[in-house]
């Protein structure tokens, strides 16, 4: 029906008509009201994201959970999906479950220090792509195997000192760590640490490597020739007071000291002695060959004394050759 149709109908109907149209257009109340209804759903986080604060643990409402000192053993559970910064230092917690660990996807922070962790995989932080921060100083960790760090794509520090038993960390251990500013090795029980480790890291400015019981080889010259050349800001060369260690011997001074040590007095006797037993040896060599060369034996010389005075004599020549 159009407008001037409503005219023809009794009014009962034409009641009916009116009373369906003003329940179907909704009053501007009602519209507000369903506006803040869809705001509020779409900002506010799903219940799995508020899940309750672990027990020993204190949430905020930025997204920091602490958990530090309350002598934990295990990875605190129930910890909300939306953490950003999670503090486990000074607890005895053994092991990082990677399936717990992997559900906070937007940890950005992460403090495991003064633990007992013993070891760390690959996929312990298998899916922490936004974590920038990472310490595991003061643990028991053994070594660091191939990629144990290659998931953290935006890993920008890592602190993984005073790890007494930390004797190995392999060279593609940090070969993803493209954005890794900062990284300190010191005080553990590294004796050689492979270039090839830290070539790899172009966004590399600080490096802590005090503390280690360097071996001095080739692979350890190679690392003080690169970081020399490379200018890095060394972790605790100027900072760190230690009765044992002398400031100069801090970071950069320490590693050059051990691994470019000067030659000693039974050194130098060593080579000398060497060089008086070669050069003996060339001498008494070319007074033989001298000695062979001018005592030749008599029959050989009279032999070749009568070759030469034939070929000198023409006509006992010629009279041979006619008889």
């Amino acid at each position: 029906h159009t407008n001037h149709d409503y005219l023809c109908l009794p009014l009962p109907e034409m009641l009916y008509i009116q009373t369906a149209k003003f329940f179907i257009l909704p009053s501007a109340h009602s519209l507000w009201l369903l506006f803040l209804f869809i705001f509020v759903m779409g900002v506010a986080p799903s219940p799995a994201l508020t899940a309750g604060c672990p027990d020993g643990c204190v949430c905020d409402d930025q997204l920091v959970v602490q958990c530090a000192g309350q002598d934990l053993t295990l990875f605190p559970s129930d910890l909300p999906l939306a953490t950003r910064q999670l503090i486990l230092s000074n607890n005895r917690i053994g092991d990082l479950p990677a399936l717990q660990l992997n559900y906070l996807s937007d940890l950005v922070y992460l403090d495991c220090s003064n633990n007992s962790l013993t070891e760390i995989s690959e996929s312990t932080f298998g899916n922490l792509r936004k974590l920038a921060y990472l310490d595991l100083s003061f643990n028991t960790l053994l070594q660091i195997e191939d990629r144990t760090f290659g998931p953290l794509v935006s890993l920008v520090m890592l602190r993984m000192t005073d790890n007494p038993s930390l004797g190995e960390i392999h060279p593609d251990a940090f070969s993803e760590n493209f954005a890794l500013q900062v990284l300190d090795v010191s005080r553990n029980n590294l004796t050689v640490l492979n270039i090839s480790s830290l070539i790899a890291l172009p966004a590399l400015r600080s490096l802590g490597l005090s503390g280690n019981p360097w071996r001095c080889d080739c692979d350890t010259e190679d690392l003080c020739l690169w970081v020399q050349i490379e200018g890095f800001k060394f972790q605790g060369e100027a900072s760190r007071k230690d009765e044992r260690f002398p400031a100069p011997l801090f970071g950069k001074n320490s590693l050059r000291t051990d691994c470019h040590q000067g030659l000693g007095y039974w050194d130098y006797l060593f080579f000398i002695a060497i060089g008086f037993v070669i050069f003996s040896a060339g001498t008494v060599s070319a007074w033989k060959q001298s000695e062979t060369a001018i005592r030749m034996p008599s029959s050989q010389e009279n032999r070749v004394t009568s070759e030469i005075i034939e070929s000198n004599n023409p006509a006992h020549s010629t009279t041979s050759s006619c008889i």
